[in-house]
């Protein structure tokens, strides 16, 4: 089973550690101490606990049918007379998209201002973390 240290569970939920512990202390998330007397959290868990997590609506996400949702910053826009890319920073995941330079004008995309990507795909790569 895999074990988690209170930092990579706080990475892998994209929360900062306090909110972590502060989550462990309310009975939230169910941790063990390790011999060392370090809070660890399982696998199994931190899974449950990202699921509930994925369930709670954002403000944001009213009426729109796409889960994934990534609210960040638009860092690069590459346009030519009929297609762009937009690049999306969003906390530590980089984004890009391929969209009409039509779309980029009437939605004033621009280096600097604040977007959503929104993804939903049929096709997803799982890689062995």
């Amino acid at each position: 089973m895999h074990q988690f240290r209170m930092g990579e569970a706080a990475r892998l939920l994209g929360v900062s550690v306090d909110t972590v512990r502060r989550w462990a202390d309310q009975g939230r998330l169910e941790t063990a101490r390790t011999p060392g007397g370090h809070r660890e959290v399982a696998g199994t868990e931190l899974a449950r606990l990202a699921i509930e997590l994925g369930d709670e609506p954002t403000p944001d996400s009213r009426g729109v049918s796409a889960r994934n949702r990534f609210p960040g910053l638009i860092t690069r826009v590459v346009k030519d007379t009929v297609m762009a890319q937009v690049e999306i920073q969003a906390g530590p995941h980089r984004i890009v998209s391929l969209i009409s330079a039509e779309a980029v004008d009437a939605l004033g995309l621009e280096p600097g201002a604040p977007a959503v990507a929104s993804i939903k795909s049929t096709n997803v790569v799982i890689e062995k973390g």
